[in-house]
């Protein structure tokens, strides 16, 4: 049955986003803020994010992924090169990550390009990974059509058999991807739908513009 939800509001009154707050860098508001969501009871999953690329069929598509790590440089997660999304990043390195934390009324939305971690750094995550987590990077052809649950059931089990009393490695076609922001927004939720908006774009100097956006 369709359903009206336009009736469905929320008056967004926690917090103001200021210029006079913002450092020059967004890493560190980006760090001030992760932090106060990793801390807050109204947040799950703080490192919880979305991630969009463009698909080789010209159609965007988002999925949501764990951040594992964010640096001056970047931002950083894993998954597997031969997937759906690690396709779309091999013919197309733009991507944009989200964060919604709703309990806190904040997003952060950053634009950048995505470039393959090392194979040392991957290995090193990989090598930090609890052995079913490891397994199921083996046993998952990701993206690809499966015909039953048990398929999968039984490609772990193969894996499982084959690794039984030896060191599991990374495999080839899984790794890290760092992304490299040139674009961070800020967004605050506030009342009236008059939210407030801090875009911080990387100049050709490596500094940083920060700049207030309309709502």
């Amino acid at each position: 049955m369709p359903k009206d939800l336009s009736n469905y509001r929320k008056s967004y009154e926690k917090k103001a986003l200021l210029e006079s707050g913002c450092p020059e860098n967004p890493i560190e508001l980006f760090r001030d803020w992760f932090l106060n969501a990793d801390d807050s009871e109204m947040v799950d999953e703080s490192n919880a994010m979305t991630i969009s690329s463009i698909g080789l069929d010209g159609f965007p598509k988002s999925r949501v992924v764990l951040l594992k790590k964010y640096t001056w440089e970047g931002f950083i997660f894993y998954t597997n090169y031969n997937s759906e999304k690690g396709k779309s990043i091999a013919a197309n390195n733009n991507i944009c990550l989200s964060f919604f934390w709703a309990g806190l009324e904040q997003q952060v939305i950053i634009k950048g390009k995505a470039e393959k971690l090392s194979e040392n750094l991957s290995d090193g995550y990989f090598d930090s990974r609890p052995d079913g987590s490891k397994l199921g990077a083996w046993a998952s052809d990701q993206s690809k059509v499966v015909q039953s649950r048990e398929e999968l059931d039984s490609s772990l089990k193969t894996f499982e058999q084959k690794f039984e009393g030896s060191e599991i490695k990374r495999p080839k076609h899984w790794g890290g991807y760092l992304v490299k922001p040139i674009s961070i927004e800020f967004w605050q939720g506030r009342p009236n739908r008059m939210h407030d908006r801090i875009r911080y774009t990387l100049d050709e100097d490596f500094s940083w513009k920060i700049e207030r956006l309309a709502p």
